[in-house]
């Protein structure tokens, strides 16, 4: 390593935001890049550990020993020729990734991980930077032609990879644009989609053909597809979001979290069209992950007149408890940057009804504590009694997961088996029960994270060739 002290002499350094009373003004991402030298400092901190378990920790295997010595010593073009030969899309899962890798560090049994997302996200921008980044179309063509459904990163990876292998890749996408969930579910403060916009754009240098408006089982027929292309590849996500059905739940302003988060998106992208608008509204977000902070930050920059999230397990500690040892993913207190820029976080609390003003609009919840237990093996929360509290609430967001993929239309049409938790079922290959139909990303796995999605499309991809040309050179990390 280049420095083998580092991790000794320097402690690990937060990864640098704009100030929040200044980025809650507007949809610009939140991240402010980090300057070389400490940066470069930070990168020193890869400890030479004998057996790299961030390598275990990364569901794409990257090599992030590797890229953290080479950021050290200045190489930034052979960093960026590492971390490609992992991961389609660094970008992506330097921004969005909760970086499981950072919960596996070596260096995390006694002290702070590694900053592993902020190298690998400033690698991957000086390579936009550089110009070092351009189309890799394939040398020869194979005469196979592959249908991709669905355009998130699963679909996004398989398609590169595919491509770059010489087969024709057509990806369809039923919304008006290309992205899936990183297009209309990601706030434009948490990315930019001039990032994924670039991807896409060499993606269509290198041969990749893209379709929207193409809802697969609808206004696409799945008998057609079958007949005009060699393999289908069903990537469409885990699009069934989680209900809940407590009295009240018909009123109006209760809103799942997607249908908010997607029209902001458009809105960012510059559509003329109605929100859902927290302005001056007391906002109640209902799940305590992710899309709940990103429902949060939403409202903040609406100019919502508070914001309360609810979590119905409890507050987690400040750091990693006994039975939470390394590598173990920790299980602590974390605050996003929505969290920074204003809500009050509420713990422990189910939700018992929505209650109405007369006029078939939500004005409160009310909220009964939740009490953990372990009943013969199995959590469950029971209400405490006497609990019960109320909180005003002009406009609630449902963000508490997603079910599985969407079964009415192609999952349907195609007939592929499903798993007891109702995803697709899926062979040690990728393929379904349907020859030549193949899955990959959440429609399969269930929802999960960007690098999963990133890492099972690259493997399915893996399998798509070997199917059509009976072996493949294409790397699988799963």
């Amino acid at each position: 390593m280049g420095k083998i002290t580092g991790f000794m002499e320097h402690q690990r350094e937060k990864q640098p935001y704009r100030p929040a009373e200044e980025r809650v003004k507007d949809w610009k991402q939140v991240m402010a890049p980090w300057p070389v030298g400490p940066l470069k400092t930070q990168a020193s901190r890869c400890m030479d550990c004998g057996i790299p378990f961030c390598h275990e920790g990364c569901p794409l295997g990257n090599l992030i020993p590797d890229w953290n010595d080479l950021v050290y010593r200045d190489q930034w073009l052979e960093a960026i020729e590492r971390l490609h030969a992992t991961n389609n899309f660094p970008e992506f899962t330097g921004t969005l990734c909760p970086a499981p890798c950072e919960g596996s560090c070596v260096l995390g049994i006694n002290d702070d991980p590694v900053t592993i997302k902020a190298v690998e996200i400033s690698i991957v921008d000086k390579a936009w930077e550089n110009g070092w980044i351009k189309p890799e179309p394939p040398e020869k063509e194979t005469g196979k032609k592959i249908a991709i459904i669905g355009s998130g990163p699963a679909g996004l990876a398989a398609a590169q990879q595919l491509r770059r292998a010489g087969h024709g890749v057509t990806v369809f996408e039923r919304s008006d644009r290309i992205g899936g969930l990183l297009r209309y579910g990601i706030p434009e403060f948490k990315m930019e989609k001039n990032q994924l916009d670039r991807r896409l754009e060499q993606m269509e240098k290198e041969g990749v053909e893209f379709i929207t408006n193409a809802n697969v089982g609808d206004n696409v027929s799945v008998d057609q597809l079958k007949q005009d292309y060699d393999a289908m590849l069903l990537a469409g996500g885990a699009c069934a979001p989680r209900d809940l059905p407590a009295p009240g739940r018909e009123l109006k302003g209760i809103h799942f979290a997607m249908d908010y988060l997607t029209l902001q998106n458009k809105r960012c992208e510059g559509d003329d069209m109605d929100l859902i608008n927290a302005k001056d509204k007391h906002v109640v977000i209902i799940g305590g992950g992710d899309t709940g902070a990103d429902c949060l930050g939403t409202a903040n920059r609406q100019g919502a007149a508070s914001v309360h999230q609810l979590e119905i397990m409890p507050k987690p500690p400040a750091s990693r408890s006994e039975d939470n040892p390394w590598p173990e993913w920790p299980r602590i207190y974390r605050v996003a940057s929505a969290h920074e820029e204003g809500v009050e976080r509420v713990y422990s609390v189910s939700t018992k009804q929505f209650i109405g003003d007369g006029n078939g609009q939500v004005k409160e919840l009310e909220l009964t504590q939740a009490e953990m237990k372990n009943i013969d093996g199995r959590m469950s929360f029971e209400e405490v009694e006497g609990s019960e509290f109320r909180i005003s609430a002009d406009l609630v967001f449902l963000a508490m997961g997603f079910v599985g993929p969407e079964k009415p239309g192609m999952i349907e049409q195609l007939g592929v088996n499903l798993t007891d938790r109702g995803n697709v079922d899926r062979d040690k290959n990728w393929m379904t029960n349907v020859d030549g139909v193949f899955t990959a990303g959440d429609m399969q796995r269930g929802q999960s994270l960007i690098v999963w999605a990133i890492a099972e499309g690259r493997s399915a991809a893996r399998g798509i060739d070997e199917y059509l040309m009976g072996e493949s050179d294409l790397p699988a990390p799963l």
